[in-house]
């Protein structure tokens, strides 16, 4: 049977995540998203590895072991010196990380490998941050958690706690999410018995495509162009009536609220209110729903978690050229988690193909 893009095709077994786009629901490991977000992003990472929480000890264990492997190695910095500065984020992390594979990612994968390629990932961009702007990267800070160590290398500061409970939360939710094309990509590559970081290098390579992990610079440009609260039915209105999308609403997958979308509004609404940009999308979150319950009745069409990713980067001042790379350094826990998956009931992935050329004639003249 052909399903163009392999739509609809159930390609693997898993126990990682489960996406129910029909009902809202996103469960890890058992446990709806919702109610992990008051967790730390290590904690998270172990559940999604090892299929439960940490205790006490286990928290701070995966803790202190992602905090000893942060910095980049010195073949790492090598190879990120010598790229050119037209070359995009995402390549750059694509490069760098493949970097990294040497006899010590030979099969089978394992957790030390996960961890390692999940804790060295904001050092990467972080570094080619600082390398574009002509400024020094300050060493990682052994105080700090996994989210708060990311902003402090990407600023030289120390930032505040919303904004590390702003950018933590969405790191949480956008982690893990099944089958997506850049997990099938790390699946099937480490399906073929290669090592975890070409595995994770497909991934990334995948995330780069803009229909995958584009960063959400049009939610921006359209929370921009509001500007205030009183403007919001005024602009998208506008917007509906000459036929154009509002960004930021509507899920291939999710028929209804997208989970993640709706933990990250409790989470701003209740805990790190206050920021005029967060307000500011509460308020058109609100009035988009309503419109296009008029224009596109039967539609349900709500806001995906790209819409809060936007006001959050905003809110954080987290520059555009960033957003698909902190996307990256959230979403490696879930392909890695996939490649050890992938690994313990291995069979390669060969799909068929319908030919459609030309039909068998003769090579030899008449």
């Amino acid at each position: 049977m052909f399903s163009k893009g392999l739509k609809g095709i159930v390609a693997a077994q898993t126990s990682i995540s489960e996406v129910n786009g029909e009902e809202g629901v996103l469960i890890y490991r058992g446990f709806e998203v919702g109610d992990l977000i008051h967790r730390s992003f290590e904690e998270i990472a172990f559940l999604i590895w090892m299929g439960r929480l940490p205790d006490k000890r286990e928290a701070e264990n995966i803790t202190g072991e992602m905090k000893a492997l942060r910095s980049l190695s010195p073949v790492m910095e090598k190879v990120l010196s010598s790229l050119p500065a037209d070359m995009d984020m995402m390549s750059v992390i694509r490069t760098v990380i493949s970097a990294e594979g040497d006899e010590r990612y030979n099969w089978k994968p394992s957790i030390e490998q996960a961890v390692r390629l999940t804790a060295v990932l904001p050092a990467i961009i972080a570094g080619r941050y600082h390398m574009l702007n002509g400024t020094d990267m300050d060493e990682p800070d052994p105080d700090l958690s996994h989210v708060a160590n990311y902003l402090f290398m990407l600023t030289g500061r120390r930032p505040s706690r919303t904004v590390v409970d702003a950018l933590e939360t969405y790191m949480i939710l956008t982690m893990e999410h099944g089958m997506n094309a850049s997990a099938f990509s790390a699946r099937v590559t480490a399906s073929t018995e290669s090592d975890m970081v070409s595995a994770i290098t497909s991934a990334i390579g995948t995330m780069k495509g803009p229909l995958h992990g584009g960063a959400p610079s049009a939610v921006i440009e359209l929370l921009e162009e509001i500007g205030t609260p009183d403007q919001a039915e005024h602009v998208l209105r506008r917007k509906l009536l000459q036929g154009e999308k509002l960004m930021g609403f509507g899920h291939r997958v999710y028929k209804t609220h997208d989970p993640r979308a709706a933990a990250l509004r409790n989470k701003l609404s209740t805990s790190i209110g206050g920021d005029q940009s967060l307000d500011l999308a509460l308020i058109v979150e609100e009035t988009g729903i309503e419109l296009l319950k008029e224009f596109k009745p039967g539609r349900s069409l709500y806001t995906n978690v790209e819409f809060y990713a936007a006001a959050i980067m905003k809110s954080i001042q987290l520059e555009t050229s960033l957003f698909t790379p902190t996307f990256t350094a959230s979403r490696i826990v879930g392909w890695t988690a996939h490649v050890l998956e992938q690994a313990e009931d291995n069979t390669i992935y060969r799909p068929q193909s319908e030919y459609v050329g030309q039909q068998r004639k003769s090579a030899f003249k008449e």
